[in-house]
């Protein structure tokens, strides 16, 4: 539990922020409230409940993989039209898209075993790395995503077991995987024997730019394990995700998970399915992207208007997150303390140190910035008072 410190504490800080009522939070990655779909699950529970069979499925245990007509919703409407080919045999349920990276640490990582993650990469998954006493080491990163030179030379360098990585709008930076970059890490993990874990939760929500296929579609051997969750474009509060890989990996996480905690909750599970066989998930998709794409837009505009000359970010082409490098050698990490605690100010994010794995200073002038849970208006006032904030520093 002492490796988990510093992940551990970003992790607290994050969720403190999203939960005060008072506080403007670009902290947290939550949706858009008015993009959870209450009223047509309020409608698919009372369905469920009022049938026998069906209710009694859905507060009763279930199968350890997972309810079979979801495993076949996640290949029918979630891989296949990616161009990923799958077996509803090779998906397994899980309890949110974290559990993925939990399992495969349990039947993967021995202590001291090397996992090669993005610089920066997600706290969250750090801190299961670091539960399970793996070294993180981090690979270079550029405006496409992982740079594929540097991953081969730590490949060669450290043996690692795994490498993490999150490919579409990544987190916590917003930037995207090119194309040819996606294929050679494919390419790479069959070269070397190496577990190429693709963490895709934020894929389907795009705004802009061109649409690319995962990294698994390149995967011509099992070495690349797609990890997805339905947080994003379901309910995070459903707690629901899947892994897809190959049969002799998905039989050692069967075992891992049945140790764990038998089968995710099965309420949640056909409530989803229920969801996309009903036809709903085309038209909630269309819904969450427009919602999610004037906050993008707005949080764009706020920060071309209020932060101070010098400021670098990016421009997300989806998902729920840019990232931000300050001018001045302005510390964010000291700078949140007076954001969160000045009543004049009040806002709050996740400084950008504790995304990197390799210390070193790295990051101290950065911030993560999420615009999905803060409404246009208040985008605009919670930049304004932490761009003031910030250029009181630089004066």
């Amino acid at each position: 539990m002492d490796n988990m410190k510093e992940s551990a504490a970003v992790i607290r800080g994050l969720f403190g922020a999203m939960t005060n009522p008072g506080m403007i939070s670009f902290g947290g990655g939550a949706l858009a409230r008015e993009s959870l779909p209450v009223d047509i699950l309020r409608e698919i529970s009372h369905d469920i409940l009022s049938k026998e069979t069906r209710g009694f499925e859905a507060l009763s245990y279930g199968p350890v993989e997972g309810v079979k007509d979801l495993r076949e919703v996640v290949v029918s409407e979630l891989l296949n039209p990616k161009g990923v080919e799958a077996d509803p045999d090779e998906i397994m349920i899980l309890t949110g898209g974290l559990e993925a990276m939990n399992l495969m640490c349990q039947i993967f990582i021995d202590p001291g075993d090397v996992i090669l993650v993005e610089s920066p990469t997600f706290v969250h998954s750090v801190e299961i790395f670091d539960m399970f006493q793996a070294k993180c080491i981090s690979v270079e990163m550029d405006d496409d995503g992982m740079d594929v030179e540097d991953l081969e030379e730590k490949i060669k360098m450290y043996n690692p077991k795994m490498v993490y990585v999150i490919p579409t709008f990544q987190n916590p930076t917003g930037r995207t995987l090119s194309l040819e970059r996606r294929k050679k890490v494919a390419e790479l993990g069959s070269e070397y024997d190496v577990i190429i874990l693709e963490d895709d939760p934020y894929r389907d929500i795009r705004y802009s730019g061109e649409e690319l296929s995962p990294i698994k579609t390149f995967d011509k051997t099992g070495h690349t394990v797609l990890a997805n969750s339905f947080s994003k474009i379901f309910s995070p509060g459903s707690r629901l995700g899947y892994i897809l890989a190959d049969k002799y990996i998905i039989d050692k996480i069967y075992d891992a998970k049945s140790a764990t905690n038998s089968h995710t909750a099965m309420l949640p599970q056909i409530l989803c399915a229920e969801f996309f066989k009903r036809g709903h998930y085309k038209e909630h998709q269309k819904m969450l992207c427009e919602i999610h794409r004037e906050r993008r837009d707005a949080m764009m505009k706020a920060l071309q208007k209020h932060f101070p000359e010098g400021t670098k970010w990016t421009y997300p082409d989806g998902g729920l997150f840019t990232w931000v490098e300050l001018p001045g050698g302005i510390n964010t990490t000291e700078l949140l303390k007076e954001s969160i605690s000045d009543p004049s100010v009040k806002v709050a994010y996740v400084a950008g140190e504790g995304f990197f794995t390799d210390g070193g200073g790295k990051g101290r002038n950065s911030m993560r910035l999420s615009f999905s849970a803060v409404p246009p208006e208040k985008i605009n006032e919670g930049i304004e008072k932490l761009g003031n904030l910030i250029k009181s520093k630089l004066e």
